[in-house]
């Protein structure tokens, strides 16, 4: 059995609502109105006026009256009444249907519509609500195809390039040296970072990828990280790296290996960029906030680039990133990572100074300063 309308429910209940006030008005009138009209019959006999004879007749006649009114009234009334009911039910329930409507239009991926707003203030409200949800799925939608073309775009690179040198050594047009090799090694390590990279931002995205924060005391950490980079350069590189440390740091929550990932990250992304010159790393406290800053003398970003530094794929140079085999993810992780931790990201640049990644993290509020001043480089 079908279940009624809104519509349908609507107008029935102000139609009961009606009937009530009807049923109650008559009640009422029939048993207290003859009444009241006796009493007023009896005042005016008090005027030395007799009406002892036609009472009843009056009384009579006031009672037919009274009830032929009813009748017409109970007409009238309810005629006006289930029209009126049927126009503000067919009022609320025309925007309820159009809503559908356009959300039907949405699931069928049709996400081009919007509702417009409507007299009643609470529909308004749930049309806007619709709207805002429509946006946020066009969104996620074109997310998803730029998501889709820029992998498919990233992942034929190297697959193009391993193509061509496997078709090469089977038909016998490029010898197999060593060199060759080492190429195809270094395009399967490329297709492997990117695997990875897409795997860890699916979690970080979707809220697989445990945080465990804790008090870290954040000198030591930087000097670990920093360290092992300069244990992979030669003493004349043309890059250097330095690490200040302010002093009486307080600790601060984080967790310890994200926060490692995030300046690995950073240093990579830097020394990539950096032919010359120096990449530095500083720390600083600014209650409750504690900064890191990785600062290099590279080749700088545009100002028209920096509003996309974080978004997935994004390069400021591809061709120069393919080639030092950058996936173009390891800046939106990073982004990701510390907003997950409770901080933020920042980055300034100028283009032929350098760039400066800063991002700040809460401090343990039951820490104390402690620590001494660390300098690398």
């Amino acid at each position: 059995m079908s279940q009624p309308s809104l519509r349908s429910r609507l107008f029935w209940s102000y139609l009961m609502v009606l009937m009530v006030g009807i049923v109650t008005l008559a009640t009422v009138g029939w048993l207290y109105s003859p009444r009241l009209f006796v009493v007023y019959l009896q005042r005016i006999e008090g005027r030395n006026f007799s009406v002892g004879q036609v009472r009843a007749e009056l009384v009579q006649g006031f009672q037919f009256a009274w009830g032929r009114g009813m009748v017409w009234a109970g007409l009238l009334g309810g005629l006006a009444a289930s029209g009126t009911s049927y126009w503000l039910a067919r009022r609320i329930v025309r925007p309820l249907e159009e809503i559908e409507t356009i959300t039907r239009q949405f699931a069928a991926g049709e996400l081009e519509q919007r509702l417009p707003d409507y007299e009643i203030p609470e529909l308004t409200q749930l049309a806007q609500s619709v709207n805002h949800m429509a946006a946020d799925l066009a969104g996620v939608e074109q997310r998803r195809r730029e998501l889709v073309g820029d992998l498919s775009h990233e992942l034929r690179t190297p697959l193009t390039i391993i193509r061509g040198y496997l078709e090469g050594l089977a038909d016998g047009t490029v010898a197999a040296e060593p060199v060759v090799y080492e190429r195809l090694n270094r395009e399967t390590q490329r297709l492997q970072r990117l695997v990875n990279d897409l795997q860890e931002l699916s979690q970080l995205e979707s809220g697989y990828l445990p945080i465990h924060r804790q008090a870290l005391a954040i000198c030591p950490l930087l000097q670990s990280v920093v360290a092992r980079f300069q244990d992979q350069q030669l003493p004349d590189a043309p890059v250097q790296l330095a690490l200040n440390c302010a002093d009486g740091l307080p600790q601060v929550m984080a967790d310890p290996e994200r926060l490692e990932q995030i300046l690995v990250n950073l240093l990579t992304n830097a020394l990539r960029h950096t032919a010359t010159g120096q990449v530095t790393v500083t720390t600083w406290a600014q209650p409750p906030q504690l900064w890191i800053a990785v600062t290099d003398t590279g080749v700088g970003i545009a100002a028209a680039d920096l509003p996309h530094v974080f978004d997935r794929f994004w390069r400021a140079d591809a061709a120069r990133d393919r080639r030092s085999g950058g996936t173009g993810i390891g800046l939106t992780i990073c982004h990701r990572l510390v907003t997950l931790q409770g901080g933020q990201i920042t980055v300034t640049s100028t283009v032929g100074s350098g760039s400066t990644f800063q991002f700040w993290l809460p401090i343990n509020t039951e820490s104390r300063p402690r620590g001494e001043r660390v300098q690398l480089g």
